[in-house]
């Protein structure tokens, strides 16, 4: 009984805190995600970027020194008339944001243009075949953002009450309502671009 009024001091611990910074994401700018993809002969290369994926409080968790997940979605997709557009090719990427020596880092990169536009590492696909004349092409792309995770909301709140840190000491209600927070403090964006055929 003891053990569940302690977890249930830190889950309240680790929802006030995740409560001021929903708090504050509310107002946030929406973020954005675009891309720019070129082709050339059989290669498409594109580069995405995302803007606004930041909001104040996150930034000051990254300069607290907490790092942020980063996962890029790209999806190649051939344009077909009056039918789905058929997928051809996808990437899966997962980048490290940080903050160090007061800039930011993406999987240890200084980003020149701060936290405001992120722009994230190339991706390019080489197609089976060359396109037919007047095909065209278009890239699908989603973001995905996590600076607080469910771990270190549990580790925040078993720090708070001087309590255990093991995951397996955690109820599945303790576990499911840190998740849900944790997502909700998740910032995504998504975006498509058209691929242009290089001059």
């Amino acid at each position: 009984m003891r053990r569940l009024g302690t977890q249930a001091r830190g889950l309240g611990a680790a929802l006030f805190a995740a409560v001021g910074l929903l708090a504050s994401g509310a107002r946030a700018e929406e973020p954005r995600a675009q891309c720019t993809a070129t082709l050339s002969g059989r290669r498409v290369v594109v580069r995405p970027e995302a803007q606004a994926l930041l909001t104040a409080e996150l930034e000051r968790l990254l300069r607290l020194g907490l790092a942020g997940r980063l996962e890029v979605e790209l999806t190649l997709l051939r344009r077909r008339k009056l039918w789905f557009d058929e997928q051809v090719d996808s990437a899966r990427l997962t980048q490290v944001l940080s903050f160090s020596q007061g800039a930011y880092l993406l999987d240890g990169r200084p980003l020149s243009s701060g936290a405001a536009a992120l722009e994230l590492e190339r991706t390019a696909w080489t197609l089976e075949q060359p396109p037919e004349p007047g095909e065209s092409f278009v890239v699908q792309l989603s973001v995905r953002l996590q600076v607080v995770t469910a771990s270190s909301l549990g580790k925040v709140a078993s720090w708070l009450t001087q309590g255990p840190s093991a995951e397996d000491e955690r109820s599945p209600v303790t576990r499911n309502l840190l998740l849900t927070v944790a997502e909700d403090l998740t910032r995504r964006a998504s975006g498509r671009c058209e691929v242009s055929p290089v001059q």
